[in-house]
């Protein structure tokens, strides 16, 4: 419908309203039938073509029959779900954030990722992974899980801006290490790596970390990431300063894919031989 339905938070709900349902294996005929709504509509509102209004959200998720807690969290998503950019701090925001990256990840055909201390979530490794996330075998399948993007039928195009540190930093022991950057070198060829060296001078990278998400049919959305907080971006003029800071990135301070293979394999022979 509406530009509204592509925001950060519209993709969340749309999102929490179908795995409310799927979870607990019921269908879109029976829900439709448990609330007398349509079930041509109820699919427009999990696929973000249209948005629900607070109340609709309501009465699904009666019919559904969740509890309290997973209410109230989707009908907050529904609260302001046309609003641009989208805030969530602390532990309470962390679901929502979630469902809203991962809803990105599932609809995006490109994203880029900026990540100047370690290796990008799509391409860690599973002990890679466990070394940062820890002993939350739940959130590390999770976090595994969402790598399925980069090899679906259609998979999404992935390009990787890895700080040189990220390459050099040793998460885990040296073998983890390794295994991490073999991965790397045997990527999907959906994946394009390449890797920012250090003393490159001022470049936008330097600010921080992102991801863009860019999509065939709607507009791009940044998501901003930091230890207890995050951010989604969805305001045009500085979606495109982002947009913008990518083809700095990729063109100017960047080593080109082979240069970072090479580097890459470099790293592992110093390791290998420490």
């Amino acid at each position: 419908m509406g530009a509204t339905t592509d925001t950060p938070r519209a993709r969340a709900l749309a999102a929490a309203l179908r795995d409310a349902r799927t979870s607990r294996q019921i269908g879109l005929r029976e829900l439709a039938r448990r609330v007398s709504i349509s079930h041509t509509l109820v699919s427009q509102w999990e696929n973000g073509h249209r948005l629900p209004k607070i109340e609709d959200v309501a009465t699904v998720l009666t019919g559904i029959g969740v509890d309290a807690d997973e209410r109230a969290r989707i009908v907050d998503l529904a609260r302001n779900a046309g609003d641009s950019d989208w805030l969530t701090v602390g532990t309470p925001g962390v679901s929502q954030k979630l469902a809203g990256v991962m809803e990105c990840e599932r609809t995006a055909v490109r994203i880029t990722e900026w990540l100047p201390w370690s290796i990008p979530g799509l391409l860690q490794t599973s002990d890679y992974a466990r070394e940062i996330i820890g002993p939350d075998e739940p959130k590390l399948a999770l976090r595994l899980a969402r790598r399925d993007v980069l090899t679906r039928l259609e998979p999404v195009e992935f390009h990787a801006l890895i700080g040189e540190p990220a390459i050099r930093q040793l998460i885990g022991n040296r073998d983890i290490m390794i295994h991490q950057l073999h991965s790397l070198l045997n990527a999907p060829k959906n994946v394009t790596i390449q890797v920012i060296p250090v003393g490159m001078g001022w470049h936008p990278g330097i600010a921080g970390p992102f991801i863009l998400y860019q999509f065939n049919d709607s507009p791009s959305i940044v998501h901003l990431e930091h230890y207890r907080s995050s951010a989604f971006v969805f305001n045009e003029r500085d979606v495109g300063g982002y947009e913008n800071a990518v083809e700095i990135l990729r063109e100017e301070a960047a080593m080109g894919p082979d240069a970072s293979a090479e580097l890459i394999v470099n790293v592992i022979k110093e390791l290998e031989t420490t």
